[in-house]
């Protein structure tokens, strides 16, 4: 596998448009459209929040019949809450791309909503990939797209995409918007399994805020293109999937780097726990607590505020098992031993969580499982940014 240049674009079949549709900014490009010269096989994930927004109940449609050929997105327009109203709209953006490229509507992925004439600018360059990642940014300070190259029945596979979300970042499909392609020909049931299962080790593993939003999409387009083909699980499936898991974790922690207001990445990585949903649960509450952000942000290494997460996150340890350690790649320095609180260099703490990103790491000593979960420093910017939003 390797990375190559580009995002959703650098798939064989996929072409990209975007526009400044003024939707809440004046001349900023707010609303790009992708499209796939063939039809393709999809699979997503959406939000676990009961309260669900208008463009999320509709792709929900769409991806239970399992095929799509186009993607609108705006940013600016949640379209949450918005009733009958709002599904109309979806239905009308919809109808409006089927008009333009002659596609099915019920083939349409639509996120928020809004209306305008992007067929004609559609393109299959880097450039136009790239654009449209700037496009559905909102709070986003960067875009952010990737793509990989991968053989598979010795036919070169591209699985290219992009994402944004910044604010309302939380695990259990966190607030974001992600749109991936591949030319890869594949079956819905193991498309939607892959696609399951990267993104709980991925997307679902991050957290800004503890907001879970109403918009949540993740949504991965097949296109068949390359001519290459899984039809079944084995070594082919296994590289495919490999290789969405890195693409996936490649955009969960630029979109947990971007936090609002952030400075630094936060990462907690817990090893040797007694399973899989333990490590899972103990390293989401330590990057999650606003005490454990807050110290990251203010570089201070005290480890009881990570521990303390540790321990009302529901998962069964002995303190007295527990190793702690803070790692950058200005160093790594232990503060906890099986229970016992370590003297350390307050300077050299202060040096390697000064580093754009920092890692707590947890050795639990318990077992062997393992899970990393990611997200940011809280800073005062976070709340002038959202007490701000609507102004």
């Amino acid at each position: 596998m390797k990375e190559i240049k580009g995002g959703i674009t650098a798939v064989k079949g996929f072409k990209a448009a975007s526009c400044a549709a003024g939707i809440k900014y004046k001349d900023r490009t707010d609303m790009a459209m992708v499209y796939s010269e063939k039809e393709a096989i999809c699979a997503g994930t959406f939000t676990t929040n009961r309260v669900k927004a208008a463009c999320v109940k509709w792709d929900m449609l769409v991806r239970e019949k399992g095929v799509a050929q186009a993607i609108v997105v705006n940013s600016g327009i949640a379209n949450a809450c918005t009733g009958k109203e709002g599904f109309d709209a979806c239905e009308s953006v919809a109808k409006a791309v089927s008009d333009e490229l002659n596609v099915d509507s019920d083939k349409v992925i639509v996120a928020s909503t809004g209306v305008r004439t992007m067929a004609g600018n559609l393109d299959d360059s880097i450039e136009a990939g790239t654009a449209s990642s700037k496009a559905i940014m909102t709070t986003d300070t960067v875009n952010k797209e990737i793509a990989v190259s991968i053989e598979i029945d010795g036919k070169e596979v591209i699985i290219g995409g992009m994402c944004k979300g910044s604010g309302m970042i939380h695990p259990n499909m966190c607030t974001m918007l992600a749109f991936l392609g591949s030319d890869v020909a594949i079956t819905k049931e193991l498309l939607q399994e892959a696609v399951s299962e990267v993104v709980n080790e991925t997307f679902n593993m991050i957290t800004v805020d503890g907001d879970t939003s109403t918009n949540d999409t993740f949504m991965l387009l097949a296109n068949g293109m390359s001519k290459a083909s899984i039809t079944s699980k084995g070594k082919d499936y296994d590289v495919f999937r490999d290789a969405l898991f890195y693409v996936c974790r490649n955009l969960a922690m630029r979109m947990a780097a971007d936090g609002e207001g952030a400075t630094r990445l936060f990462e907690a990585e817990v090893v040797n726990a007694k399973c899989k949903e333990d490590a899972r649960t103990l390293s989401k509450a330590i990057v999650g607590s606003s005490l454990s952000k807050a110290a990251i942000f203010g570089r201070d290494a005290n480890f009881g505020r990570f521990l303390c997460a540790m321990g009302y996150s529901g998962a069964e340890f002995d303190e007295a098992d527990v190793e702690l350690y803070f790692v950058s790649k200005a160093g790594r320095l232990k503060v906890f031993d099986h229970g016992v609180p370590l003297e350390f260099d307050e300077e050299e703490a202060v040096r390697i969580m000064s580093e754009d990103a920092v890692t707590v790491y947890v050795n639990m000593n318990e077992g062997e499982d393992q899970a990393t979960a990611w997200g940011c420093d809280l800073t005062y910017d976070y709340v002038k940014i959202n007490a701000d939003y609507r102004s």
